[in-house]
This record gives structure tokens, C-alpha cells and sequence, in this order.
């Protein structure tokens, strides 16, 4: 059984502890890294959330994450593959189902790196939103408290629908400075 999944008020030493983790690993990526960023529910200010902080590091190519999975070992992560997303590398910091870190390697500027970027800025600039997600993630906690895979299900279609959104919206404001 998954441990039960917490939800916690917003804290104040997320972005803290996400400088303090970003600055380990900048010497293990070097200049491999393009950028890093904090992402997820912790990297949104007033959010409440899992406490597992997500960073996202950017590279040019997700083949160089390989050579990197011994540098990060030595930092206390481990590589987690996951054949449904080709397009990320994972590791996790702490144990399976209660990580305290986890860190998403993503080609720099793609899709899914922008796609990133979109949601957590989107709920920043959005308190009705932000607050919405936060009941959806609260009510998923309470109906699947042991079921880790049920909970990020539950919460698919409200991300996707925001990302999508932000999108248009980015786009609508494209077209705009066109004319």
C-alpha cells in the first residue's frame, strides 16, 4: 500500500529549499543544463501541495542524462524510468511513493518543458484557478488517500485543460502584438 498521501498548506520555505537543491545540483550538470526551474505545486506561492519539491532541469538532448545517474546517486537520487513518458527523465530523492524530491529532465524548450512552465505560471497569475486546483487535489486525497496513481489520474484532465488554456491564451496574445 502507497503511503497516504498529505496535502500541506503552502510554506513559505519551499522556494528556499528548491534555491538550496538547485544550486547542488548546478555543479553535477554543468553546462549541460540550460535551465533549471522549479515546477509543481510547490513552486506556486499560496498552493497547497504534496511536500515533494519538483525541479525540472533542461538539457539539449535526454541521452545526457545518462552519463549523469551516478553524479546524482551520489546526491541521493535515483533514476526512476517510466516508459509512459519517452519524453522526461525522473529521479527521486527519498523513498518510492514518499519521495522528498523529484527531478524531471526535459529537452530545453520543448514542448513538454513549455508545457511545464505554462501550468505552474498559469495558477501563479490565477487565484481562482490555483484555487480550484487546490480543492481538486484535496478532494482526490480524501477519495484515494493510498492510491498515489488515482490521485495524478484524477488530477490529468484539470492540468491538460489549463495547459491547453494557457496555450490559447498565449497564442490569442501572439496574434494581437501581430497585428
Amino acid at each position: 500500500m502507497d503511503a497516504t498521501i498529505m496535502i500541506e498548506d503552502a510554506k513559505p520555505e519551499w522556494p528556499e529549499r528548491y534555491e538550496t537543491e538547485k544550486k547542488r545540483l548546478q555543479p553535477v550538470f554543468g553546462k549541460i543544463a540550460l535551465g533549471i526551474e522549479h515546477i509543481g505545486s510547490t513552486a506556486v506561492p499560496g498552493l497547497a501541495a504534496k511536500p515533494v519539491l519538483d525541479l525540472m532541469v533542461g538539457v539539449k538532448h535526454l541521452s545526457e542524462a545518462e552519463r549523469l545517474i551516478e553524479p546524482l546517486s551520489d546526491l541521493g537520487y535515483e533514476h526512476v524510468f517510466h516508459e509512459a513518458f519517452p519524453a522526461r527523465r525522473f529521479f527521486r530523492k527519498g523513498k518510492r511513493r514518499a519521495g522528498t524530491h523529484h527531478l524531471h529532465i526535459y529537452v530545453y524548450k520543448s514542448e513538454e518543458w513549455k508545457n511545464q512552465l505554462r501550468f505552474r505560471d498559469y495558477l501563479r497569475a490565477h487565484p481562482k484557478v490555483r484555487e480550484d486546483y487546490e480543492t481538486l487535489k484535496r478532494d482526490l486525497a480524501k477519495h484515494f488517500p493510498h492510491d498515489r496513481d488515482s490521485y495524478t489520474k484524477g488530477k490529468a484532465p484539470y492540468i491538460t485543460h489549463i495547459v491547453e488554456k494557457a496555450k490559447r491564451e498565449e497564442q490569442a496574445h501572439v496574434q494581437e502584438h501581430e497585428e
